[in-house]
């Protein structure tokens, strides 16, 4: 989520870490639904997977591109595939320090070693 911060220039999106108290019910989500996948909620309703991966970018880049890639044919598919794939081995890639050992004090208390 850092990267969409860093993209994010206009501070159009919030991320809020599903480990912090009450966000996901806050949202109308389930803490499991929340481990499953990635979620983005707006106004017009929620999106989970790629479909929350391409409405983030397109909301923190100001423009529709994300979504009307998404749209094409075949496109939606093989994004939600990769994406499937990328959920499942989500802990075996490189990436960022998890939000919640950043910030222990914000998340719940078993979480700190997620």
């Amino acid at each position: 989520m850092r990267l969409v911060g860093a993209l994010d220039r206009r501070r159009r999106v919030t991320t809020v870490p599903y480990q912090k108290p009450g966000a996901p019910e806050a949202h109308g989500l389930s803490v499991a639904e929340c481990e499953a996948t990635a979620w983005a909620v707006t106004p017009e309703g929620s999106y989970a997977g790629a479909a929350a991966i391409n409405t983030v970018l397109a909301v923190a880049l100001g423009t529709r591109l994300p979504l009307l890639l998404y749209a094409t044919p075949g496109v939606k598919r093989l994004q939600e595939v990769a994406y499937a794939w990328i959920a499942r081995n989500r802990r075996r890639l490189p990436g960022d320090t998890p939000y919640c050992r950043r910030h222990p004090d914000e998340c719940f208390d078993n979480a700190s070693t997620v």
